[in-house]
């Protein structure tokens, strides 16, 4: 497994999220002012924790409650938008593998824009009704947000290394003690401490973090 710990950086926050995750949706904004005024002394690294990863059977109408439910709470508490037109999907299957193997394989050719790649993947399925289970998306997607070449993401979505580090992500989460999304962890040095496991605003991780990292 590539190691997600940046060798040129003594600090770095470890985002633990899932592109289907309505709460890492929500997070989105939280996540990006903190990069803002962190980034250059704690660059944010993606980690992929597999919240539907694999699933074969097709939403059901209990299932799809639920799930508005997540989303009409989500957009209250965070102002996020949603489409809920995706409730009119047929036989949707729910599997979020694809879309964290496409966030995963922009880490592998990008870098740090593994990050950008996961916050288009939320607005194209949670603002705009977009199917990224379906790997034409995802290749779209990935030309959209990152400029880059379709034939060549589609293989790196396609290619064994990216498949298996996909895994490797979803293995750390549970060994970092991930139980839910999102998480942030803020590494400095060989330190390791949870700055929030669920949304919660800005206003109330910055000072926190601020103290942690210069401490």
């Amino acid at each position: 497994m590539t190691s997600l710990v940046d060798p040129a950086s003594e600090a770095q926050l470890l985002y633990i999220a899932d592109p289907m995750c309505s709460w890492c949706w929500g997070f989105a904004p939280t996540l990006a002012r903190l990069d803002a005024q962190f980034g250059r002394v704690a660059p944010v690294t993606v980690i992929m924790g597999g919240l539907r990863a694999g699933e074969t059977r097709p939403l059901d109408d209990c299932t799809k409650g639920m799930i508005r439910g997540h989303w009409d709470h989500v957009h209250e508490s965070t102002g996020q938008p949603f489409d809920y037109g995706f409730f009119d999907r047929e036989s949707f299957v729910y599997d979020t593998e694809p879309a964290s193997r496409a966030v995963v394989a922009a880490r592998l050719t990008h870098g740090a824009d593994g990050w950008r790649m996961l916050e288009r993947l939320h607005r194209a399925f949670y603002a705009e009704n977009q199917d990224i289970t379906d790997e034409d998306v995802l290749v779209a997607l990935a030309h959209d947000a990152l400029g880059v070449d379709p034939a060549s993401f589609r293989a790196a979505l396609r290619r064994e290394q990216t498949r298996e580090e996909t895994r490797c992500d979803f293995l750390m989460a549970q060994e970092l003690g991930v139980r839910g999304f999102p998480a942030l962890l803020a590494r400095k040095g060989e330190q390791l401490a949870f700055v929030t496991m669920g949304w919660r605003p800005y206003e109330e991780l910055v000072k926190p973090l601020a103290r942690w990292l210069d401490a």
